[in-house]
C-alpha cells in the first residue's frame, strides 16, 4: 500500500476510514467417503498487483489507485492554526 492520501470516489466524504481487502488460500484434505475434514494447512496470502480498498462509510470497493487519484483531483489543504492561550 502506498503512503498517499485516499478520498472515496463514490461518497466523496470519507478521507480517513478505509479497509484493505485481502485474499487467502488455505489447503485442506477431506475424507472421500464421509466428507469430514482431515487436515488443514496454514493459510497463505495471495499476492495481488494492487490492493483492493473499501470505504468504511459507503462500502464502495475499488483498486487503491482509484482512491489515490480521487484524492489528487480534490486535495485537502492544511490550514494553519493559531493557539491563543
Amino acid at each position: 500500500m502506498q503512503e498517499k492520501p485516499y478520498f472515496c470516489p463514490n461518497c466523496r466524504s470519507n478521507r480517513i476510514k478505509f479497509s484493505v481487502i485481502t485474499s487467502y488460500t488455505q489447503p485442506f484434505i477431506k475424507d472421500a467417503v464421509s466428507g469430514s475434514i482431515k487436515e488443514f494447512k496454514d493459510p497463505d496470502a495471495i499476492a495481488e498487483a494492487e490492493p483492493t480498498i473499501q470505504c468504511l462509510v459507503c462500502s464502495f470497493m475499488g483498486n487503491e489507485l482509484r482512491f489515490i487519484k480521487q484524492a489528487e483531483r480534490e486535495p485537502r489543504m492544511e490550514t494553519p492554526t493559531t493557539n491563543f492561550y
